[in-house]
């Protein structure tokens, strides 16, 4: 590959309409995030827009180094306000990388990759249908679920921790 140089990339555009969650709302919140977004800047667009109650649902949409930061606005975006319904959904887009040569007599190479994408729907409302990848809390709270007891845990002895003689 030293004797190329890299050239264009060619990626699929994401599309509202591609979405591949069913049942969406029309005037539903899409979110956008790249590798380079502020996670500031996005919750503060989509708090603004679901305080003024223009929507109640969002579509946060990430992918590849964007995935991470797409789920972190979700979950902080979920608890921040209540939203009790998610449906997640995992797809990949195509990218065309274009390597130009450097010496003449060498060809163009083209490198196809899949990038994996993910979409996560929140929704204030129940959807019609309870889609693969659905979820809800069910009015609880992963931090009020009641805690166990010291009676009701089985207590092992632990061992003391043997160091081994080596010869």
């Amino acid at each position: 590959m030293e004797n190329y140089f890299k050239g264009k990339n060619v990626e699929e555009e994401m599309e509202r309409s591609k979405i591949p969650i069913n049942g969406l709302p029309e005037n539903f919140l899409w979110m956008q995030v790249k590798g380079g977004s502020k996670m500031v800047n996005l919750l503060s667009h989509a708090s603004g827009i679901l305080e003024d109650k223009a929507t109640t649902a969002v579509v946060w949409s990430g992918a590849g180094v964007a995935i991470p930061k797409a789920i972190s606005c979700a979950e902080i975006l979920k608890r921040q306000f209540s939203i009790q319904h998610q449906v997640t959904k995992l797809t990949s887009k195509s990218v065309e990388e274009y390597w130009e040569p450097k010496l003449d007599g060498l060809e163009t190479i083209v490198v196809k990759r899949q990038i994996p994408v993910i979409h996560i729907f929140l929704s204030v409302e129940q959807p019609l249908d309870t889609p693969l990848g659905y979820q809800t809390l069910h009015g609880k709270k992963f931090w009020e679920q009641e805690q166990f007891s010291k009676q009701n845990q089985s207590h092992k002895t632990k061992k003391p921790f043997k160091h081994k003689n080596v010869k």
